[in-house]
Order: C-alpha cells, then sequence, then structure tokens
C-alpha cells in the first residue's frame, strides 16, 4: 500500500532524508519513530503531495506519488502534527466544510457527519463552537476531517502531541477502531510505550536514516543481540550497581529503589556467571530474570553512537 525507494530530500546542503527504503503492507498500522528533525514530517510530507523529493521514489496504493497527486489524495487523510482550524465554526459546520471540499453530496452530509462525530466520541459536541473545544477535542476533529472522504491510507504526524493522558488514552481506542476497519496507517509519535500497543511494525529513524523496521514483536525480543534484564536486591544496591557495571556484557544500568534494569548481550553462561558473581559478593538477591523490552529501549539501543 506505501512503499519508497531510494527516497531522499535535500534542503540546499541539509539532506533531511537519505535513501530511505519503506514497505508498508494493506491493513497494516507503522509506527515511525525518531527525533525531533529525524525526517519523519518530510517523508509524511512526501507520501502526501505536499513536499517533492529531491530523488528516489515514492507510492501510495500503487500510485507515483510526485506522478499522480490528485490519485495519491483520494486515497490517504493526512493530519500534520500542527493544523489550523476554523474557530468560528460548529463541528459539524467544519465537517461540512470539508465534504463539500471532497464534493460529498448534500444529502449524504448529515448521517456521514453524525456517523463521523460519533466515531470520533465528539457526538455532544457537533453544535459547539471549534473554538470552545479542548485540544484533544480539536485533534480529534481533525482526525475526523482525514476521514470525510473515506481514504484507505491515514498519515498521522504525532496525533497525540500535546494532549493530556485521558485525551492520549481517547486517541489510541480511536485510531484502533480505525485498524480494525481495515485502515492502513502510518503514524508518528514520541509516546513509545502507546505505539507499542497500537501498531504491527515500526521503523526507527535518525538523521534523515531508517536504521531498524520490522514487527514490534521481533523488535521488542531481543532479536538484536541484547535483552533487558531485572534484579530485586534487598539490600547494598550501590554495590550491585558497581558490580554490574564492571560486566562487558552490561550497559545501561537504572537503579530505582533496588531493582535494578539493565542491557544483557552475554550468553545464559555469561547470565549464570554474573549472578554468582552478586551471590558471592554478598548481596541478597531476591529476583533475577529477563524483563519485557519496551520501545524505549529498542530505541535507545539501535540509535546509541548513531551520528555521534
Amino acid at each position: 500500500m506505501i512503499k519508497t525507494i531510494g527516497l531522499t530530500k535535500k534542503y540546499g546542503k541539509l539532506e533531511a532524508l537519505t535513501d530511505l527504503n519503506l514497505h508498508i503492507e494493506k491493513g497494516r498500522v507503522f509506527g515511525f519513530i525518531g527525533p525531533n528533525g529525524a525526517g519523519k514530517s518530510t517523508t509524511m510530507l512526501i507520501l502526501s503531495t505536499l513536499l517533492r523529493q529531491t530523488s528516489g521514489q515514492a507510492f501510495v496504493g500503487g500510485y507515483d506519488v510526485e506522478k499522480y497527486p490528485s490519485e495519491v489524495r483520494r486515497l490517504i487523510g493526512y493530519m500534520p502534527d500542527f493544523f489550523g482550524v476554523y474557530d468560528n465554526l460548529k463541528a459539524t459546520e467544519y465537517l461540512d466544510f470539508y465534504c463539500g471540499a471532497y464534493q460529498i453530496a448534500e444529502r449524504k452530509r448529515t448521517a456521514l457527519i453524525a456517523d463521523l462525530l460519533e466515531l470520533v466520541n465528539l457526538t455532544n459536541k457537533a453544535d459547539s463552537y471549534v473554538d470552545s473545544l479542548s485540544r484533544g477535542m480539536k485533534q480529534r476533529l481533525g482526525l475526523a476531517r482525514c476521514l470525510v472522504h473515506n481514504p484507505d491510507v491515514l498519515i498521522l504526524d504525532e496525533p497525540a502531541s500535546g494532549l493530556d493522558p485521558r485525551a492520549r488514552i481517547e486517541m489510541r481506542e480511536i485510531l484502533k477502531q480505525l485498524r480494525h476497519m481495515g485502515k492502513t496507517i502510518i503514524i508518528s509519535s514520541h509516546i513509545l510505550p502507546e505505539l507499542a500497543e497500537l501498531c504491527d511494525d515500526i521503523g526507527v529513524i535518525e538523521k534523515g536514516k531508517l536504521i531498524a523496521c520490522g514487527p514490534v514483536q521481533d523488535m521488542t525480543a531481543g532479536s538484536r543481540g541484547i535483552v533487558v534484564m531485572q534484579l530485586k536486591v534487598l539490600d547494598k544496591e550501590q554495590e550491585a550497581e558497581r558490580i554490574l557495571e564492571a560486566s562487558p556484557y552490561v550497559q545501561r544500568v537504572d537503579n530505582k529503589n533496588r531493582y535494578l534494569r539493565f542491557q544483557f548481550s552475554g550468553t545464559e553462561d555469561h547470565r549464570a556467571e554474573l549472578l554468582q558473581s552478586l551471590l558471592l559478593a554478598g548481596i541478597p538477591v531476591s529476583s533475577y530474570s529477563e524483563a519485557k523490552e519496551n520501545l524505549e529501549d529498542v530505541f535507545l539501543t539501535i540509535t546509541e553512537g548513531v551520528g555521534s
């Protein structure tokens, strides 16, 4: 459904995107992870036909975005990280305006708008002015606007940016519904745990380069030869931390209330030897196990040393 081949974008001497190769299958939810300035928004602008690449190709639904922009726009719903709304319109009027822009027959609009407002949990705000809505409500209204023409593909740039925890949960639940409806979604976010719950696949981009890509379960299963271990001690946590940091197989020790979490790259034998070292030092270990790795661990591990 979405494919890029050697996609590159330069702004003068600055290369914002370098040789990007993506393949997102129909009905999949793809999470784009990376810091600000990594190239996420640039990629999404190109896929949305709003920015021309310097070289390479991008396809949506089989259409080259540069050669067939009109066809691509019929297929996509694009939601930028920051977008304007018409504050002097009511929620229904706002959506009706976009129904007109997409040439949807007037006789169909009332039912369509009601369905969209129900989908994004704004039925009770139908007659409220956009200016009176909270940021979270405006984001959901913006998502409804993206769905007016029933696109197959959603391109969402930081849809949960700036939202409070409750608003983020509401947005996530709506996106889950859209996934069940068979939409193909590419979504960028800094809220990594939520991406893990929502996405089928993730890609990590840093300084314009895609440095890792694959199914979420593969990316978080230690397939890169590094697992996350968790150790609980009843006492002597500072000494335990020193022993861990002295091991050549241990990285990123995090000590919180006698729980020590760290990345481990050794074998099963090395893991047993490390535990033995702790016990021989008289450290009371109450638990020692492999922890489930999350997307934050993946991101930190993969990007360590990139661009330095």
